[in-house]
């Protein structure tokens, strides 16, 4: 089994040497590492190489020996390490991810808990209601019962109505009999005593049989009693439903407004998102404007990157051939006219300053062939080098060759300039020759190519094209600016259309939420509503049979006093009668 050790160095006695030994740190079982419990060390005389203090690794058998070679734990140590960084990101983007399910979770029960608190409140009010609901159901019941004892009493009323009708029907026949009695006996004294107590005791009997309503109104009383009460608490109920409804009215009117202020916003974000498009389109525009702009500059500067190359390969042409010439401009006609002296003073001028400019050349052209030379050298050691060394060889040849460029592109200017000033000095020496009467041949001068025009040419034509690539460019940084503009309203756009959009949203979900708290309410005002009407008509109507009760027990109250008036009217007559007899 493969161990992580520390070598521990035990000093020796006075002629030195000493035991080596390993402290146990940590074990390997099958991927993992774990660490070694206590202290254990383990001597180890192969380990005699190492300095104390160093990490190894060594493999022990069962009888914790030594097997196979010890190796330094540096670079197993480093691999581990470096195997382990993968496990540390993956395992810190698991964390990350446990952590946004943590918060997601946390999120959702905070939700949970909020749906569960409406919902108990809900319930609660649901609750409530029922419990309403119930007593007005008691009370409606209670109220059925009223009616139906109501009913019963009116029913106990009519009975005796009755009764008192065929009494009063009895006491106007026997009123009837009497009068004609009466008329019978008209003109005599009076009656006997025997037919006066007869007629006594009918009126007596008659009085006896008039009905007391006392006892109904006083139960009338209390049904009216109860009738008020119930009405009272009805009343309770009627302003509660109207604070329902005044409530649900306002709400339903902030719904309204809301739902104003939802197509609006609706409005407004079409409009953005019109505008957005077409910045879009605009800017899409601009770009391919820019693009084209850009893809122009860009074949223009390879044309004009091509006519200096063929600018400089003419040069360079004109200035190696001895074929070919770069004509100059020169005032042949000022030549003439200007004195010998001073003719022959400026050619022995351009001479000496050719001489000059021919020094410098050599000097340029010898410079140029010891860069070759040293590019060469360089070349040949890189071939005989090391691996390890032709790094450094490939970096030298690479700047050799670099300054060599470099000093080829300065020597083409420089040739150029030769060949001119010697092309400015034939001139001149021809117009003094022919001045001094020297006879020469032109005819190997006059078969040289010239190549001084198309150089011209090649010149105005470069200066033209970088004129035309400056204005381009020029161009294409403005057409930039404007990009960089439009991108900018695009971005703000499409910000406030993101913006726009969430607060819509919100706005839409606030809607929605009110929209269903004003069908909640309505539904509620409803449901009071059709459970109160149903009962206010009953207790109305209830109401209205007690009154009637009313009016029938006073229209017999009335009857009734006019009956005893009439007994009474009677009996006084039968007492007026007994009189003469008497």
């Amino acid at each position: 089994m493969l161990y992580l050790a520390e070598v521990q160095k035990q000093k020796g006695g006075v002629f030195g040497g000493g035991k080596t030994e390993l402290k146990l740190l940590a074990c390997q079982r099958a991927e993992s590492w774990s660490a070694v419990p206590g202290d254990e060390i383990v001597p180890a005389e192969g380990a005699n190489s190492f300095e104390g203090g160093v990490l190894i690794i060594v493999n022990l058998n069962a009888n914790r020996q030594v097997q196979g070679e010890i190796e330094p734990a540096a670079g197993r140590l480093v691999r581990e390490l470096q195997s382990l960084s993968p496990k540390l990101e993956k395992l810190k983007t698991q964390e990350e991810e446990i952590e946004q399910w943590k918060q997601s979770l946390t999120f959702q029960s905070q939700e949970l808990n909020s749906r569960e608190m409406e919902l108990q409140s809900w319930d609660e009010q649901l609750q409530s209601k029922e419990e309403e609901l119930e007593q007005l159901d008691q009370q409606r019941q209670e109220l059925e019962g009223e009616k139906e004892e109501a009913a019963k009493r009116q029913e106990e009323f009519e009975r005796k109505s009755q009764e008192l009708q065929g009494a009063w029907q009895h006491l106007e026949g026997e009123r009837q009999r009497f009068e004609e009695q009466q008329a019978e006996f008209q003109g005599s004294v009076g009656l006997d005593e025997s037919q006066a107590s007869e007629i006594q005791q009918l009126l007596e009997r008659l009085s006896g049989a008039v009905a007391p309503t006392d006892e109904v109104r006083e139960q009338l009383n209390l049904g009216f009693e109860l009738i008020n009460n119930q009405q009272s608490l009805l009343d309770n109920h009627w302003q509660q439903l109207e604070q329902q409804t005044a409530e649900a009215e306002k709400t339903q009117a902030e719904v309204d407004l809301q739902g104003e202020e939802l197509q609006k916003r609706k409005q407004e974000l079409e409009q953005t998102q019109t505008s957005f498009e077409q910045a879009k389109v605009e800017l899409k525009v601009q770009q391919n404007s820019l693009a084209m702009k850009q893809n122009a500059a860009h074949m223009l500067s390879l044309q004009l990157q091509k006519h200096q190359e063929l600018h400089q390969e003419l040069t360079r042409l004109a200035t190696s051939s001895a074929d070919v010439k770069i004509s100059q401009k020169v005032d042949i006609e000022a030549l003439e006219k200007m004195p010998l002296g001073e003719l022959e003073a400026m050619v022995s001028n351009l001479q000496q300053e050719l001489e000059k400019v021919k020094r410098f050349v050599n000097d340029q052209e010898e410079e140029l062939t010891f860069q070759r030379q040293a590019i060469e050298e360089v070349k040949a050691k890189i071939n005989n080098a090391s691996e390890y060394d032709r790094l450094a060889l490939e970096s030298e040849l690479t700047d050799e060759q670099d300054g060599y460029k470099l000093l080829d592109e300065s020597l083409v200017g420089s040739r150029r300039n030769l060949r001119e000033r010697e092309e400015i000095l034939n001139q001149h020496q021809r117009v003094l020759h022919r001045r001094q009467g020297i006879a020469e041949s032109n005819g190997s001068d006059n078969q040289k190519i010239d190549l001084g025009p198309v150089l011209s040419q090649l010149e105005i034509q470069r200066q033209e094209e970088e004129e035309e690539l400056k204005k381009l460019e020029s161009e294409v940084e403005q057409m930039q600016g404007s990009i960089n503009q439009a991108e900018g309203i695009v971005a703000q756009l499409a910000q406030d259309q993101d913006t726009k959009l969430a607060d819509l949203q919100q706005l839409e979900e606030n809607w929605q939420s009110i929209k269903v708290l004003a069908v909640e309410l309505w539904g509620k005002v409803n449901l009071y509503r059709e459970t109160l009407e149903p009962t206010q008509e009953n207790l109305n109507q209830i109401r209205q049979k007690l009154e009637a009760i009313v009016t029938a027990l006073n229209q017999i109250q009335e009857t009734g006093d006019y009956q005893l008036q009439a007994i009474a009217q009677m009996q006084q007559t039968v007492s007026d009668l007994l009189q003469p007899s008497a």
